[in-house]
């Protein structure tokens, strides 16, 4: 039975508008909510697995998931489409998420060709750490690749059609195959795999389509008859994001990294070995001494440096005595104190902190001074996790933090609202 345009449910208010999709596994309807007035999309088991032995298993697995889903979405993540209701209609069960208004993926590529490495990188590293957060509530996508990447046209990656998520443990086995077997490892196809590994291959095969604007290899075909992946670097892909590629793509689960942080890790543009030998000049327009700072970063004792960097900023901003910055304060500061602070901060970290690092996160976001920007700034750079602004006792303090994750200065829960796109604005006409 298929709902047809028009058709409005018994059990909810929901008007069918348009069938979206028809998959293996599942069928997808574009809806209107009659009473709220606003469209929503409708996913339901196909009906054509009942004859398959395992459709009552699966359709248990649909219900458990939209009912881990909907949980795992009370707290908002911005690439994971949101779950709103799961209910039963005629017999057939259905899960209700949010309409993503944009594009997806395959089609933004279809059209415009390869996008640019650093455009590319952006979008695959956010729905990276959604996945991430996702497999710590112990489910598995198994379908991330780029027909299911939506892009907002504010820029926000959004992950949808959890169809075939699956828990780690145990995987129900069915006798379908997944549609986009360009994207999946060979041992979904053959074994129904559902560990962690397989999102890394779909997603690693996703970056691949977006930088070569090529569909790759299929993984059976490599496997089996072992028929080449053209290097991504052939198509003048960056060599750090062919072998981020390269390493998630490992035809071999185990040669793959292991976890999506892991796999994460080498989306991370090589740091100058350039920067460590560059002598900082310890200028300053108001008589700043940043002569602890300098040896604090030079200790590593990046929480001690955070500190003084809030210090001697409020100091050449001339607000010690308000013991904070307001926006004007920000877009006034000195050039030659940001940038002494910026040097320094990127010196002694090796190119992964400092303010120009912030900018450049800025400005592929969007480089807006708006809260949406500062949002999304926020999620790349680790000052905010599924919509919700962190502490700074919850921040990381070594290395291993994402890249601009430091320094935070005047920040800290509602204080980024000022802290994060005004300082990033600052940082562009400082030319740093």
């Amino acid at each position: 039975m298929l709902w047809t345009p028009g058709q409005i449910l018994k059990t909810r208010p929901f008007r069918i508008d348009t069938i979206l999709g028809m998959g293996g596994f599942g069928m997808t309807y574009k809806a209107t909510h009659l009473q709220l007035n606003y469209q929503i999309v409708l996913k339901t088991p196909n009906l054509s697995l009942q004859n398959d032995p395992e459709y009552a298993n699966f359709v248990r697995r649909f219900i458990r998931e939209g009912q881990i889903l909907a949980k795992f979405c009370q707290n908002a993540h911005p690439g994971i489409v949101r779950i709103s209701d799961l209910f039963e209609e005629k017999g057939l069960h259905c899960l209700v998420r949010d309409l993503i208004v944009g594009q997806s993926l395959f089609d933004t590529v279809r059209q415009r060709g390869r996008l640019p490495d650093t455009e590319a990188v952006a979008i695959i590293r956010q729905i990276g750490e959604a996945l991430s957060d996702v497999h710590q509530a112990g489910i598995v996508h198994r379908d991330a690749h780029p027909g299911n990447i939506m892009l907002r046209p504010n820029g926000q990656a959004v992950l949808i059609d959890f169809g075939l998520a699956s828990e780690l443990m145990p995987t129900i086995i069915s006798s379908r195959h997944p549609h986009n077997p360009a994207f999946a490892p060979w041992e979904q196809h053959i074994e129904g795999s559902g560990k962690p590994t397989v999102d890394i291959y779909t997603l690693a095969a996703s970056l691949y389509y977006a930088v070569t604007g090529k569909v790759p290899t299929a993984s059976l075909n490599r496997h089996f008859r072992n028929e080449a992946l053209p290097p991504a670097k052939d198509f003048g892909v960056k060599d750090w994001v062919s072998l981020a590629i390269e390493k998630g793509m490992a035809s071999e689960a185990e040669k793959r990294p292991q976890s999506m942080q892991d796999w994460l890790s080498y989306l991370r543009e090589p740091i100058p070995q350039t920067i460590a030998s560059v002598s900082v000049q310890l200028k300053s327009a108001r008589g700043v001494d940043y002569t602890r700072l300098r040896d604090l970063l030079a200790a590593g004792k990046w929480k001690e440096a955070d500190g003084e960097t809030l210090k001697v900023m409020l100091k050449a901003a001339r607000r010690e005595k308000e013991g904070y910055f307001d926006k004007e304060s920000i877009e006034n500061f000195p050039c030659d104190d940001l940038r002494t602070i910026d040097q320094l901060w990127v010196k002694y970290s090796q190119g992964r902190f400092g303010f120009s690092v912030q900018k450049k996160i800025w400005l592929e976001v969007g480089g807006k001074v708006d809260y949406e920007t500062q949002c999304k700034l926020g999620d790349r750079v680790g000052w905010s996790k599924g919509g919700q602004w962190l502490d700074k006792s919850n921040l990381t303090w070594n290395k291993q933090a994402p890249a601009g994750h430091l320094p935070v200065g005047g920040g800290g829960g509602v204080g980024w609202v000022v802290w994060c796109s005004s300082l990033a604005s600052r940082a562009v006409s400082c030319n740093l």
